[in-house]
């Protein structure tokens, strides 16, 4: 509580200035609230004195001084409003309704659209529903396609950030990795209203992720009106991908609700390749895997108005997957002469099942006149996991002799994941700063149990000591506090402090072995800005950021990848800590140039330990390594003419990271450029072609030297029926170059290079039909947007 008082005694004195008075309002359309509306408020001579976005429920708010003004407020698509008005006390302007527009353009009529990036002093927003080649796709892809974040071996990166955390709707998806990415495959990105980037977090949202975080706003339904929009797709790369999706939205008076299910079935292609250069030769793993694809998912949510003020509102998500694969693993071993000395053949079948259940209740109040907001949140989350693998890799001569059973065994795993925590926020406006303060409790309990039976006799025998069952508690109690105050018309300053109490175990029973690690930290953040002029504004901001081991990774038994690799895990892996600075310009909203350096602290990540004794493979997670890394990011987003538009995006990353472990291996650091251009054309009203174009060069970065990679896509869509039905076709990744490759690390001084190829390549064929009804009839007392447009401008 004294740090508390502290930190309000020290932040208040910079906020205490000149008191102003408050203009508010809310934006929206004839049909739905308007979110990123540009609102600019001029004197009598004409100059611009304040200028404000509207928020995700069409709010606005601006600090005055007493006078005269004129107000007026633009939203691409829509025509401008314009009125005079006197402020002589805090003043609300109730809803101001904007009219959509089309712009015509010789004979091509275009419908005006939301920018595809918006840039916000703490987040960039990526609207996805503007690049044809996410129709059809998943959230997974929708993400891969914003500008600065890259997607691959399942990880999420924020260009230069690290690994980033995935939000839905502002509340932390409890899962990383695969199994995340799993989910995101589920979700589709027609779903999707906007994509907000986060590279610095403010102190309300969780600490977790190094790499900040990536928040999916869903779409919600219009207001007084259903609609349903059915997605059907097929890829086609070495296998086929059916998908079919179906969401559901209604709308009217008090109540709004909104349904989902998707399905998908069919199978994709991986190749993997390990060559590992010992000393009395080499020895080259190829891995080929048809892996299930097949998934069903589902999502309900319903928010219902007891009030003018008080929302309560429900969403339940359900994922169910059985990801099975069959692999053919080959590994070659060759002697100093580079002459096969033999080889294995590995048969190894996957029976996996999976799935997750997520149920949030949520209420919101508006506790006065003065914007005074109190939200609560329930979240529970589950998620099981079982895996049963069998193998049985047997020994060849040269010439294809058999020689006998190198290994065969069953591997069992199973891993069930519960998690519940209650979160409160109050926003608190007051005369002199907007201030929010609130708090967070979380429960989770991971149980996992490894079974290895050795099946080299054909009886399966238990293998204890192979074998464990393991129990991994972790709490975590957190307090925060934030105030932004806009100085003037030039400056805007926020400070926020999150204070979080962790306590987490660590329990073994087959080893009997208790692994307690506990800890109190702080996370500050502060975000300044200064508007030089309507074409320039500068920003800078600072936040710490922790890094937690997944679930799995904690696990201290092993799980075999083939007869001479296996990974496990490690029960005393800490999280890692980061401090992260960025300097940013942004000219005109569309070009924004940012300067950034990261501060690592306890990093932790994979390594491919090689024994060259026992020519095996062991994949192991530790602490290993501290560091910086750098770098400055352009993004340009261009109109080059009426029907091109264009978004761009070049990085130039560095990184300085050294080993504070004893893992027999040199640091390599490098210089990394990535770079690339989203484009779409319009050939008509109702033709779009999309060129899409990336490409990163080799880099090197700690234990790692990666080479470089790239995807050219096109995509092409027809929108039919006004708009109601959507064709499209997309080939994805042409030259078949955007898969991990040249994967380079040094341990024990053997050299191991490693690929993935998953089915980048592929070809998607969809078609999207849309239907409802926008005017629902309603009762004349709640007759919506009626009463409010009489407000209009009063």
């Amino acid at each position: 509580m004294k740090k508390t008082n502290l930190l309000i005694f020290l932040v208040l004195p910079l906020f205490c200035l000149a008191q102003s008075i408050k203009l508010r309002g809310k934006i929206s359309s004839e049909t739905t609230l308007l979110e990123w509306a540009d609102i600019s408020v001029s004197d009598s001579e004409g100059k611009i004195i304040g200028r404000t976005t509207s928020k995700q429920d069409g709010t606005f708010e601006i600090d005055l001084k007493k006078g005269s003004y004129k107000i007026e407020v633009s939203l691409l698509g829509f025509t401008d409003y314009k009125n005079e008005i006197i402020v002589e006390k805090d003043t609300d302007l109730g809803i101001i309704i904007l009219i959509e527009n089309a712009t015509k353009l010789g004979e091509v009529i275009i419908q005006s659209r939301k920018n595809t990036i918006e840039q916000k002093i703490d987040r960039l927003v990526y609207n996805p529903e503007n690049n044809t080649n996410t129709v059809g796709g998943d959230a997974l892809s929708a993400i891969n396609t914003a500008p600065g974040v890259v997607v691959q071996n399942n990880a999420i990166n924020i260009l230069g950030k690290g690994t980033s955390r995935v939000m839905m709707d502002g509340r932390m998806i409890e899962l990383t990795g695969e199994e995340l990415n799993n989910l995101l495959k589920s979700i589709s990105a027609s779903d999707i209203k906007n994509i907000e980037i986060i590279s610095n977090p403010l102190s309300k949202y969780e600490a977790e992720g190094n790499g900040g975080l990536i928040n999916i706003v869903m779409k919600k339904g219009a207001r007084n009106s259903w609609k349903n929009t059915i997605t059907a797709s097929y890829d086609q790369s070495k296998y086929g991908i059916f998908s079919l999706r179906d969401n559901f939205f209604y709308n009217k008076n008090k109540f709004r609700f909104s349904a989902s299910l998707n399905g998908k079935t069919g199978y994709k292609y991986i190749n993997e390749k390990l060559d590992m250069y010992f000393t009395e030769g080499t020895t080259k793993m190829d891995v080929m895997t048809k892996l299930n694809e097949d998934n069903l998912s589902g999502k309900i949510a319903f928010d219902y108005d007891f009030s003018e003020n008080t929302t309560i509102g429900f969403q339940f998500l359900k994922d169910k997957s059985n990801p099975d694969f069959d692999s053919d693993i080959r590994i070659d071993k060759y002697n100093t002469q580079n002459e096969l000395e033999s080889y294995i053949i590995n048969k190894s079948p996957l029976d996996r099942k999976s799935g997750n259940k997520t149920y949030n209740l949520h209420l919101i109040t508006k506790l006065d006149s003065q914007n005074r907001k109190l939200s609560f949140d329930i979240d529970y989350f589950n998620y099981n996991s079982k895996f049963d693998r069998d193998f049985t890799a047997n020994n060849y001569a040269p010439d294809g002799t058999f020689v006998g059973v190198n290994q065969s065994g069953q591997n069992i795993s199973n891993q069930d994941i519960d998690n519940v925590s209650f979160k409160t926020d109050m926003e608190h406006p007051l005369q002199f700063l907007n201030l929010s303060y609130g708090a967070k409790v979380s429960f989770t309990t991971s149980n996992s149990d490894v079974v290895f039976f050795n099946t080299i006799t054909g009886t399966p025998e238990l293998d204890t000591n192979q074998s464990n069952q393991f129990k991994y508690t972790e709490n975590n109690q957190a307090v925060y506090i934030s105030g932004d105050k806009k100085v003037n018309e030039k400056w805007n300053f926020q400070l926020g402090l999150r204070l979080e109490n962790t306590q987490t175990n660590g329990f073994s029973k087959t080893l009997n072995q208790e692994t307690v690690n506990n800890y109190f930290k702080l996370f500050p953040t502060f975000y300044a800005s200064y508007e030089r002029n309507e074409s320039n504004n500068f920003s800078l901001n600072y936040g710490r950021r922790i890094r937690r081991p997944g679930f799995s990774l904690l696990n201290p038994f092993r799980i075999y990848i083939s007869s001479n690799s296996y990974s496990e895990g490690n029960p005393f892996l800490k999280p890692s800590f980061s401090d992260n600075f960025e300097f940013a310009h942004s000219y005109k909203k569309i070009l924004k140039t940012s300067v950034f350096l990261n501060s690592i602290t306890d990093g932790y990540g994979v390594i491919f330990n090689a024994n060259p004794e026992t020519l095996t493979q062991v994949i192991t997670r530790e602490n290993y390594f501290k560091g910086i890394t750098y770098g400055v990011g352009e993004i340009y987003s261009a109109r080059f003419a009426d029907w091109w538009q264009s978004e761009n995006s070049v990085y130039f990353l560095g990184s300085d990271i050294k080993f504070v472990n004893n893992i027999n291996a040199t640091p390599v650091n490098g210089l990394q450029i990535y770079f690339s251009t989203n484009n779409t054309f319009s050939l008509g009203k109702t033709t779009t072609l999309q060129l899409d174009f990336n490409y990163t060069t080799p880099y090197k970065s700690g234990l790692y030297e990666t080479g470089y990679t790239s995807s050219l896509n096109i995509g092409f869509r027809q929108d039919l029926l006004n708009k109601a039905l959507q064709f499209s076709f997309l080939i994805n990744d042409i030259f078949d170059t955007s898969y991990l490759k040249d994967d380079v690390s040094v341990v024990n001084g053997v050299k191991q290079v490693y690929s993935q190829k998953e089915s980048n390549r592929f070809a998607r064929l969809s078609l999207v039909y849309n239907f409802g009804n926008k005017k629902i009839n309603i009762k004349e007392h709640n007759s919506g947007n009626e009463e409010e447009k009489k407000r209009t401008g009063n």
